[in-house]
């Protein structure tokens, strides 16, 4: 059996920016111990440090997610240094925003291998050590791509698909196999992360999340609290449940909205730079740290209410329960729906209301520390004309 008195040992693929590097932080907070995953140094450095801060331990692998002798030599290195691991989590991507009559087989087939094929080679580092201990959790990354594809980004709906297809078999084994160790999915909506700064693009225009937009800390809570509450699914936000539902109703429907909109919705404020560099096959913070979030603050939801509720379902649930019952003593089994329903009401307000008290504290928690520091700064004195020296790096 675990020992619950250890701290965590995690391993987190993707750690040096966006929604991994939020992870970071968050399970930093419970003092976890971190096997930080990633090609960016500097990023990975940045990461450690965030680790440190806020009461955690943070160990540097460099790491290319697309070589499984990699991602192998990094679970071990995590496991020596660390002891056994306990939580693994796949976020390593990468993307090209092109139409498909644009692509190349290059393209899609280093997308693959990252954000498909690297989650593979993750999950398979994590089985190694897990099923013979009978313990661990798996967590998969996923996106409302996984289930609602969209145009402009074929390669990476696919790999989302393909990741969904592949935890969905996994899990069939591990039942049969009764094992304890388990794997869940948690699909994210658009997120307020660097990658739009160093995807590989064709659009005329800048590259953006499709609005509504959410900032990396609340996939950060919906991770943390996969880790140590098993579902074989976690949907993150509205526009998550409603792509992915909606998408089951009426497909037809989204092709069309999206073919109408979906162009638009990915592009914002001017001409892009054709010049930019993109971290398809080098990273770009492997001298600047760009943190966890993107350009998009301002825009961003801090929270997800509906997030919040979700993972408190079983309260909601009870209320609803405990108002029938009342509603039955009261006037009777025919009338007890109406007292169901009036706990289930009440138990939602309560449930959002006391999301919506706590919003403040947790935005200041996912301040600290600041999640953008040296990147803005070197961004900052760069476009004031300054020499930027390269960080100093110290590779495990």
């Amino acid at each position: 059996m675990a020992d619950t008195k250890r701290p965590r040992v995690v391993v987190i693929t993707g750690a040096s920016a966006g929604v991994g590097r939020a992870a970071v932080c968050a399970f930093a907070r419970q003092g976890a111990k971190i096997g930080l995953l990633a090609r960016g140094r500097a990023g990975l450095e940045g990461a450690r440090r965030d680790a440190e801060a806020l009461g955690g331990q943070g160990l540097v692998v460099p790491t290319d997610a697309a070589d499984p002798d990699q991602v192998e030599a990094a679970a071990a290195a995590v496991e020596k240094e660390f002891g056994p691991i306990d939580v693994w989590v796949n976020d390593a991507m990468c993307s090209v925003f092109s139409p498909v009559k644009e692509m190349t087989p290059a393209d899609y087939k280093r997308v693959t291998e990252v954000t498909y094929l690297g989650y593979v080679y993750g999950t398979l580092a994590a089985l190694k050590r897990m099923l013979p201990r009978d313990r661990g959790t798996i967590i998969q990354v996923g996106s409302a791509l996984a289930y609602r594809s969209i145009p402009l980004q074929s390669a990476y709906c696919a790999g989302k698909h393909a990741i969904a297809g592949f935890t969905d078999s996994l899990r069939c084994e591990l039942i049969h196999d009764n094992s304890n160790v388990k794997v869940t999915m948690v699909q994210m909506p658009a997120m307020n992360t660097p990658q739009f700064d160093w995807v590989k693009s064709r659009l005329p225009r800048k590259p953006q999340p499709v609005p509504p937009i959410y900032e990396p800390d609340v996939a950060a809570d919906a991770i943390v609290h996969a880790a140590s509450h098993y579902r074989r699914e976690w949907f993150v936000g509205v526009p998550t449940v409603v792509a992915i539902q909606g998408n089951k109703v009426a497909p037809a429907f989204g092709d069309w909205y999206l073919g109408r909109q979906g162009y638009g919705a990915q592009q914002y404020d001017g001409l892009a730079d054709p010049h930019r560099p993109n971290n398809l096959y080098e990273p770009v913070d492997e001298h600047v740290d760009h943190g966890a979030h993107g350009d998009f603050d301002r825009r961003a939801h801090g929270q997800s209410l509906q997030l919040w509720a979700d993972q408190r379902r079983g309260w909601i649930a009870l209320a609803g329960v405990a108002g029938g019952i009342y509603s039955a003593v009261r006037s009777g089994g025919a009338k007890c729906w109406q007292g169901g329903l009036l706990g289930l009401s009440l138990g939602t307000l309560g449930a959002l209301g006391l999301a919506a008290i706590t919003k403040k504290s947790a935005v200041r928690r996912a301040a600290l520390p600041p999640m953008k520091p040296a990147g803005w700064q070197h961004r900052a004195r760069e476009a004031a004309g300054e020499s930027v020296p390269s960080q100093s790096v110290h590779p495990t």
